[in-house]
């Protein structure tokens, strides 16, 4: 379970860190006012999204889920 726990902290750990750095380059690049704020949508729901699909993917190995409820 310590082992579910770190992975989950160091996954956070290098999403923060990527999400930083994309946030410090978008301003780089000249985009219309709404293409940014679309990046950043999106940008934000990837991130979300990867990070459930670690977390289950992460305690699915740990937890022994029904056999009606599995992650493939």
């Amino acid at each position: 379970m310590i082992g579910t726990l770190i992975g989950i902290i160091i996954v956070l750990i290098v999403l923060g860190v990527l999400y930083w750095a994309i946030e410090q380059l978008l301003p780089l690049i000249p985009l219309p006012q709404p293409f940014a704020q679309i990046i950043r949508v999106l940008l934000v729901l990837i991130l979300v999204l990867v990070v459930l699909w670690v977390i289950l993917n992460i305690l699915s190995a740990v937890v022994v889920l029904p056999p009606w409820l599995h992650l493939r």
